[in-house]
């Protein structure tokens, strides 16, 4: 009997029964689709954010040593300590080396242009072929400052090119009203310029010329000044600030395997001779606090979504209970107690819940891969063992939008609903 009530309620109140199940369909999808981005966005808006800048910055460890005598600084202003460019392959040797997306060295030195102006030549890789053991990459500018924008076209790392080509600062170009394709001399040797880049930045006011020409100029083989990596990290928390020297056993294991920037350079430092890398914090503060504010945002799309979708259940299931007072008086005269009057209703609710959520969970995994295309240009997949944890969420739902109309329809008078009184 209680199986056939179940279903006659479904067969003759069809329209309601659907209505319901569409706004738990609606709420639980939106919920779906953000807690699938919500769980995948975090690599993508760090991705985002790695191919515009560098968020960890490698320097010589003598440049972290202070050296006063009497309150004077002795320290010398000059660029004299540098990093081994043989060493930059290591960077692809530490545990993360797969959340490394690229480096960048960078060399400045002061050249003379065209025969009298002072500028400083900033030497780096822009497409660099590597290789580390079985493994082969391409790192430089290109991969890492991807803000960096030319006109014209970008020099060759060939170290054999004669003359080597370079890039201008637009401001620098303007100045001296050179375009691509001009001849300029540096250090009284000539070179062409193959383009100009604007970086809102100092490189804007100087000569970005490959690694390999600026070490000639210096006359120091193989030095590079500083190490600008891009790597994928997680946003800094508290145990992220913990000095690794301070812990031990279980605890620096966790830290150490931990994507923190803090933990990336600390391993940089150790295959990098002579080094000192830390993070740069203000990019690392700002990926957190946008994709913390992503989060909240996609929070309180959630919340929204499902209430508004127990909101709709409520009304439709107080409509429907309203139209079946006098089923309910007649269960309740023929001696039905209040558990099992609510029970039915219960039953139908979870019915319609897992019937809804279904139907929401495959309407919020394509919204969430649409979502995935059109906003990070690549695929967010909801994972199968989403699917208890989202049919839980629509029986929370639909038994919160139903409650007050059950607890209404136990707590009929059969009495009172027979003669049409309720």
């Amino acid at each position: 009997m209680f199986v056939r009530l179940v279903y006659e309620s479904f067969r003759r109140q069809k329209r309601r029964k659907l209505l319901a199940g569409v706004a738990i369909a609606l709420g639980v999808g939106v919920a779906t689709a953000m807690i699938g981005v919500a769980t995948d966005v975090g690599d993508k808006i760090s991705l985002e954010l790695r191919r515009n800048q560098a968020n960890i910055v490698v320097t010589p460890q003598e440049d972290t040593l202070d050296l006063e005598i009497g309150g004077v600084n002795l320290k010398p202003p000059s660029d004299g300590a540098f990093l081994n460019e043989a060493d930059l392959p290591k960077i692809k040797s530490t545990f993360w080396r797969n959340a490394i997306l690229g480096f960048a060295p960078m060399l400045p030195v002061k050249v003379t242009l065209d025969g009298s102006e002072q500028v400083t030549l900033l030497g780096t890789y822009f497409s660099k072929p590597y290789r580390y053991g079985k493994e082969s990459f391409v790192t430089g500018v290109r991969s890492t400052n991807g803000w960096w924008r030319i006109s014209g076209q970008w020099p060759a790392d060939d170290t054999q090119a004669d003359p080597q080509d370079v890039l201008l600062g637009e401001h620098l170009a303007a100045r001296i009203l050179k375009h691509a394709g001009d001849s300029i001399t540096i250090a009284g040797q000539p070179h062409t310029v193959s383009g100009v880049v604007s970086t809102g930045g100092a490189e804007d006011d100087q000569i970005v010329a490959p690694l390999a020409l600026a070490q000639k100029i210096l006359g120091r083989p193989g030095a590079v000044r500083r190490v600008y990596v891009s790597a994928l990290t997680k946003p800094e928390d508290a145990f992220a600030r913990r000095d690794p020297k301070t812990l031990s056993g279980a605890m620096y294991d966790r830290w150490y395997c931990s994507p923190y920037a803090q933990s990336i350079a600390y391993q940089l430092q150790e295959v990098i001779p002579f080094s000192h890398a830390e993070q740069i914090r203000q990019v690392e503060q700002t990926e957190g606090t946008v994709l913390s504010r992503i989060q909240g945002l996609m929070l309180l799309i959630t919340i929204a979504a499902l209430l508004a979708s127990a909101l709709a259940v409520s009304a439709a299931m107080a409509t429907a209970i309203f139209e079946r007072r006098h089923e309910v008086g007649l269960m309740k005269a023929l001696g039905a107690g209040q558990a099992a009057v609510a029970a039915i209703f219960f039953t139908e609710a979870a019915l319609l819940a897992v019937m809804g959520g279904s139907l929401g969970f495959v309407g919020g995994a394509v919204l969430a891969h649409r979502i995935g295309l059109s906003i990070f240009d690549s695929q967010i997949t909801i994972q199968p063992v989403l699917f208890p944890v989202i049919v839980a969420i629509a029986i929370l739902v639909t038994f919160a939008g139903s409650a007050v109309a059950i607890r209404r329809a136990v707590l009929f008078d059969p009495v009172h609903t027979l003669r049409g009184e309720a």
